[in-house]
């Protein structure tokens, strides 16, 4: 590189060059990408090509079609005017450094709001400021930096994937090799001196040679790559010691084709390879087989208000079709991309992009999934087919992550994992040496043995499999976690506590008696209109108690005080519905639950509530209380404290008249003691607290409500199976114990047989994809039992 060139992109740097660390650059910008490198110890980004951040020839001019708006609609996953949302296929991205880079871009241009990388699928999904960035610009920044996305606008409609059959076409030639060695090595084991053997000799070690080279070259070289991309990082990975195996027998077998002294070992080597392979073949359809992905087509147990000519009825949220209207309320979430036909659109779509300020959307205008009302309901029509996949996708972004404690299974096998290529290595060092001295020519077959025969895939593979299958069992059975995280965090959990109305309490419209004035039929209309807005189990209940068509005009100044009450004016008509306090009034009693009704300052009267308490309730918490610490959160006042004492555990403790914020306080009281939280809930007026916790988990009843914080959603029919799956949990924590100690024996022996010279290369790599998909195979059956059992 000459001293004028840009070490960063390699143009010229022309006649005011920038000079940073001893180099220079053309430009401040490309010092910039180098400085944010070098701080961060990734100046390895380097080494991988010169000029990595070389412009791509003819790249002006190559992606103005991304200015058009038809296209680049197809392309962007989301936008509401303000952000957008774009993924895209990067084939370029191949180690932990690209991943930096990319997840980083907002720091080479502030319009990106934050980027993530799915490093298996070469995948970067980005969210940038669409009225300061294009997403031509964006396409640009990222081919600039040598990310060149795949666009390919046939893929825009999400299209199958094509299946890559590299693993297959190396597989194929290596059992090709294999086969054809074995019969040119074939009379060599059984005469040793035999005279056209000796002759010949020669030309069949130089046939063996030319058949072994493509399989070290092509069929073996993910190996290599690994090992070699790792220890240009200092890392030793587990490619290490299989690399260097397969090398010291095709190094030694080249040796003695051309001076015999020994044997060869080109038979095991293609063998080697061979069952390596096929190892992994294997391996990949025993883990697809054995899938532990969740099934988007049953994952959001939500459900959805649909409108059918004039009436309203709620369907699972995976049979909303193309064409439907859909009443969203406020704080529901909205399942599906749709135009908004009437009422006004807030929408939070902190869901997606992480920024809360409500976006405006009024009629005829097109509104995304993932966004959340926060107002008067509202009514679309549905324009796509559901997608659970992209709403599950969005509940696990980092965003949502809370900032707990390390995965203690996590940091076990990641320990493990670090130290034992070191191990291994110095073991097969301290072999070959003894067995030197002993038989010089055995030497290289053991050494080769250890290096292979030792893995910690198996015990890498335990926890992934075992709480990702108790995933799967628990989606099946309606519980569904955001991640396999929480399986472990739930094992830890000492201290559960339950919201009341809506989580441990059910309201039935039946249960409903008005006490007051008689309403006349244009109150209770404006009743029915200002409610339908809610979507607090009393404000769903009274709902549906009330036998009347609402007005479809527009609710002015909706409010909606968690914990309190709701408020609009309707037609001139200014109401308010909730508790004494919101409607300001003393006429409270302490027995049931009381919702007020004012209508323009009048108090008209109250409706009271019987709760009805779910089904297997008591069961539930005596269970609960041999293993937890219980407590009792309600915004509610005490009528129902003498019920619940007679019903529950003494040692519950109850709280009344607790607002959300006091609810929060609670569990973060609890946190400071060392106390691990489950907090149970609606997602309402206790999402602070679902979030606050270590486990939060939101019950779910036809409800589209849905808090991203919350680590579970359970089925509100399935609450009496709470402490069934708490117990599941435990026993997977075990599985994986007792998992992570049959991988240890596996090593200790195989090392053993391979150490003393009882075990040959081949043999060696037949053992170590068993001892994985044994593995795999023993935490699936287990988990899939104790699910059986705790039916």
């Amino acid at each position: 590189m000459s001293e004028n060139t840009c070490y960063h992109c390699g143009l010229d740097c022309g006649k005011n060059p920038v000079y940073f660390n001893e180099k220079c650059f053309c430009c401040n910008g490309c010092k910039t990408v180098y400085e944010i490198l070098n701080q961060n110890e990734l100046s390895c980004y380097y080494d991988l090509e010169k000029t990595p951040g070389q412009v791509p020839k003819e790249i002006k001019g190559k992606y103005d079609y991304l200015d058009n708006e038809e296209i680049a609609k197809k392309i962007i996953e989301f936008s509401d005017g303000e952000t957008s949302v774009v993924e895209f296929y990067i084939p370029s991205i191949h180690c932990a450094a690209c991943i930096w880079v990319l997840e980083n871009l907002e720091k080479l241009n502030a319009n990106i709001a934050n980027s993530l990388v799915n490093f298996p699928n070469k995948t970067v999904r980005i969210t940038y400021k669409a009225k300061e960035i294009s997403l031509k610009q964006v396409v640009e920044l990222l081919t600039s930096i040598a990310y060149e996305p795949y666009i390919s606008l046939e893929d825009a409609d999400k299209s199958a994937k094509k299946v890559d059959k590299t693993l297959i076409y190396q597989l194929g030639y290596a059992g090709f090799a294999f086969g054809n060695v074995m019969l040119l090595a074939f009379p060599g084991y059984f005469e040793k001196d035999e005279f056209w053997l000796n002759q010949y000799q020669l030309m069949f070690r130089l046939m063996m040679l030319v058949l072994s080279i493509p399989v070290v070259v092509y069929s073996a070289k993910d190996y290599f790559l690994t090992a070699i991309k790792g220890l240009r990082k200092g890392i030793l990975s587990v490619d290490v010691p299989l690399a260097l195996g397969i090398s010291v027998l095709f190094l030694h077998s080249a040796y003695e084709t051309f001076i015999p002294q020994g044997e060869v070992y080109f038979d095991s080597l293609t063998g080697l390879v061979f069952f390596l392979l096929l190892g992994r073949f294997f391996q990949q359809k025993t883990y697809n087989f054995l899938s532990f992905e969740r099934d988007y087509r049953s994952y959001f147990p939500i459900a959805v208000t649909k409108i059918d000519k004039g009436k309203e009825e709620t369907i699972p949220v995976q049979d909303v079709k193309e064409g439907d209207r859909l009443l969203i309320r406020n704080e529901e979430l909205i399942p599906v991309d749709g135009i908004l036909i009437h009422g006004d659109g807030y929408l939070d779509y902190s869901f997606v992009t992480g920024e809360s300020k409500p976006v405006y959307k009024g009629n005829g205008e097109k509104v995304y999934a993932g966004g959340k009302q926060v107002g008067g309901a509202i009514e679309i029509d549905v324009i796509n087919k559901i997608s659970e996949s992209y709403l599950t996708e969005l509940w696990s972004n980092d965003v949502f992550n809370k900032d707990i404690p390390k995965n203690d299974l996590k940091t076990v096998t990641n320990n493990y994992s670090k130290y034992f290529t070191v191990v291994i290595l110095i073991i097969a060092l301290l072999a070959g040496a003894y067995w030197f001295f002993i038989d010089r020519i055995r030497a290289v077959e053991i050494m080769t043995a250890v290096l292979i025969v030792a893995c910690p895939c198996a015990l890498a593979l335990s926890a992934p499999f075992a709480l990702g299958n108790m995933l799967r069992i628990f989606g099946y059975k309606k519980f569904y976690l955001k991640n396999a995280d929480v399986i472990e965090k739930m094992n830890k959990v000492d201290h559960i506590i339950f919201d009341k109305t809506g989580t441990i309490s059910t309201n039935d419209a039946n249960s409903l008696i008005f006490e007051g004035k008689s309403l006349t039929e244009i109150e209770l209309k404006l009743i029915k209109t200002l409610i339908r807005s809610s979507n607090h189990p009393l404000s769903r209940a009274l709902n549906d108690a009330i036998n009347a068509e609402p007005y479809l005009d527009k609710i002015e100044d909706y409010q909606e005080v968690l914990g309190k009450g709701i408020s609009g004016i309707i037609q001139g008509h200014a109401i308010k519905i909730g508790s004494a306090y919101f409607v300001d009034t003393k006429l409270e009693q302490n027995i049931n639950t009381i919702i007020f009704i004012k209508i323009d300052e009048e108090i008209k009267g109250f409706y009271r509530s019987k709760n009805v308490y779910r089904t297997g309730i008591e069961n539930v918490f005596n269970e609960l209380d041999k293993k937890y610490t219980l407590s009792i959160l309600s915004g509610d006042n005490e009528g129902e404290k003498s019920a619940l004492e007679k019903m529950l555990p003494h040692n519950t403790s109850l709280l009344f008249h607790q607002t959300p914020q006091d609810k929060l306080d609670f569990v973060k009281k609890l946190q400071e003691q060392g106390k691990n939280v489950m907090m149970i809930g609606d997602g309402l007026n206790d999402a602070g607290a679902l979030a606050q916790s270590n486990v939060g988990i939101a019950i779910s009843e036809d409800v589209n409500v849905f808090s991203p914080a919350c680590d579970g959603i359970l089925d509100a029919k399935l609450f009496n199976k709470l402490p069934n799956f708490l117990t599941l949990s435990q026993k997977t924590i075990q599985i994986v114990k007792w998992s992570f100690r049959i991988s240890f024996l596996y090593n200790f022996f195989g090392l053993y047989f391979a150490v003393t010279g009882q075990l040959t290369p081949i043999v060696a790599a037949i053992l170590m994809p068993i001892s994985s998909i044994s593995i795999v195979v023993f935490v699936t059956l287990l988990t899939n039992l104790a699910a059986q059992k705790s039916k």
